[in-house]
């Protein structure tokens, strides 16, 4: 047990080293022995989304932070598209304006609040979080998947962690905290516990336009959040568009609305630990501006409502991107998790394009000839189904953090998986301590300017190399390009969902 804890640990931890919020209301001491076991502050659970049918969706995190450029905490500026917004708080105040500005304040605390945590990680992603929260979980540890800045787990400092598992251990000292206040013309007004907004006309917001009701709710590291309560299937609205597009033939919206349905139940305890269920940017589901959905969009959303894919009863891990050069990736292939059998390595194209390549495609010449073809794949018209990189040492010294003195000397890709995409990247510095070992998804998080893991590298002349390479995104699940090329030769959304994630059923989500 503990040597698989090593190596999923080792396999989706991008850079061994914490990353931590730098907030002025917090205070980091050294360890001593202060009686203080709790990891973090305690925030409510949000509601069961199968209980309640509606999520809480983050539209800005870390309200109250103070970044470096400014010397006070950002204001939050809520705007009505018609009649005036309503704010209410929990000591029964009610305040009604067509816009509303609410600032920060820090209360001295009458006792510090002292937090002890373990934090292994950070992560390139949740899923890879999750593989460690759950093998924690299987040994009996207690544990909570945090996102600060980049994805963490948190462990009670009491726990003991098995041999090999990297941490640090982080006591955290709260000395005042973080509370929103309303400003009024004719002054301030303190905020108490959740502050909960309406807009009967519709909220503007980074252009867009959304419905709510709104809420502002502390997290788990001092700071707030900025939320929207939204039905399921209205959330489809803010998400079809922007991650498939409103105008894809009516099978590939449905096919991408029964996903987005399906991921956003499978994935609603993500944030759990700051009470809410869902982010809205590209660490979830993209989720904007629900007004530019059009009558296709509406109509696959209600073609399909409440259907998602199940595995075993339960709704299925459905992951998707834009396009997989050709190829589809299992889902360890992509994340530090255990193998599914609906997220599988396969030829994604005609008859034709699969009668020229065998897997497993784990060899440099064999990744080379794939990726030197296109006709017969499916989504071959997408506009990253191939593409070049081409990275200079200081390119790459700048965005991994080489020292001064040392600079990237070589690049070597150590091991692929079954369908070419590379599992482990080695850049080397020219000092010989200076190597680093990419994983997974943690590869695209440092070098997030690859569109993919399916590409092979090399040399062109000192300190400059070239990626080739096809597709964008992760590779498993659905190509979204893939979808798209099959619904316009006649393909429904049933058999393309079947065809990208066989064996799961399509059902209710009751």
């Amino acid at each position: 047990m503990q040597k698989l804890f090593f190596h999923q640990l080792i396999a989706s931890c991008f850079l061994c080293v914490l990353a931590e919020f730098d907030l002025s209301s917090i205070a980091e001491d050294s360890i001593n022995s202060d009686a203080a076991w709790s990891t973090h502050q305690e925030i409510p659970k949000p509601d069961d989304v199968k209980e309640t049918k509606e999520l809480l969706v983050s539209l800005e995190q870390y309200l109250g932070t103070v970044d470096s450029e400014h010397s006070q905490a950002k204001e939050l500026k809520l705007i009505s598209a018609g009649r005036s917004l309503v704010l209410q708080d929990s000591r029964g105040l009610v305040h009604k304006a067509p816009e509303i500005s609410i600032s920060w304040r820090k209360i001295s605390l009458k006792s510090p609040k002292i937090f002890w945590r373990h934090v292994i990680g950070p992560f390139a992603s949740f899923e890879s979080a999750q593989r460690i929260s759950l093998l924690l979980e299987e040994d009996g540890i207690e544990n909570h998947i945090a996102h600060p800045l980049d994805w963490e787990v948190w462990v009670s400092k009491s726990s003991k962690l098995p041999q090999g598992i990297k941490f640090k251990t982080v006591r955290k000292k709260f000395i005042f905290e973080l509370k929103p206040v309303l400003k009024l013309g004719f002054g301030e007004y303190q905020l108490s516990d959740d502050v909960f907004i309406s807009a009967p006309d519709g909220l503007l917001w980074r252009g867009g336009k959304y419905q709510g009701p709104f809420l502002i709710k502390p997290d788990a590291y001092g700071t707030w959040t900025f939320l929207e309560k939204v039905p399921i299937e209205e959330y489809l609205l803010g998400v079809l568009p922007h991650e498939i597009g409103a105008s894809s033939p009516p099978s590939a919206l449905e096919a991408q609305a029964v996903l987005a349905r399906t991921w956003a139940l499978a994935n609603s305890k993500r944030f759990e630990i700051d009470g809410y269920h869902l982010c809205s940017d590209t660490q979830c589901q993209v989720y904007k501006n629900p007004a530019i959905a059009n009558k296709g969009v509406g109509v696959a959303i209600s073609e399909t409502s409440g259907k998602v894919l199940k595995w075993k009863g339960t709704p299925i891990n459905a992951v998707y991107h834009a396009t997989n050069g050709g190829i589809s990736a299992a889902g360890h292939e992509a994340w530090s998790m255990k193998p599914v059998p609906y997220l599988r390595t396969f030829l994604d194209g005609s008859s034709r394009w699969n009668k020229q390549f065998s897997l497993p495609i784990q060899k440099d010449l064999l990744v080379k000839r794939l990726l030197s073809k296109r006709d017969g794949a499916y989504g071959n018209g997408h506009r990253l189904f191939r593409w070049k990189r081409t990275l200079s040492a200081e390119k790459i010294k700048y965005k991994l953090g080489f020292s001064a003195n040392d600079v990237p000397k070589s690049i070597q890709v150590l091991e692929r998986g079954p369908s070419g995409r590379v599992l482990a990247l080695e850049i080397k510095g020219n000092k010989e301590s200076s190597s680093l070992v990419f994983r997974l998804d943690a590869i695209r998080r440092n070098l997030n300017v690859l569109p993919s893991t399916l590409f092979v590298v090399r040399k062109v002349e000192e300190g400059m190399w070239e990626f080739s390479g096809g597709g964008f995104g992760h590779g498993a699940g659905l190509s979204q390009a893939g979808a798209i090329d099959l619904a316009l030769r006649g393909w429904t959304a049933r058999k393309i969902l079947k065809y990208y994630y066989p064996g799961t059923t399509y059902e209710s989500f009751k």
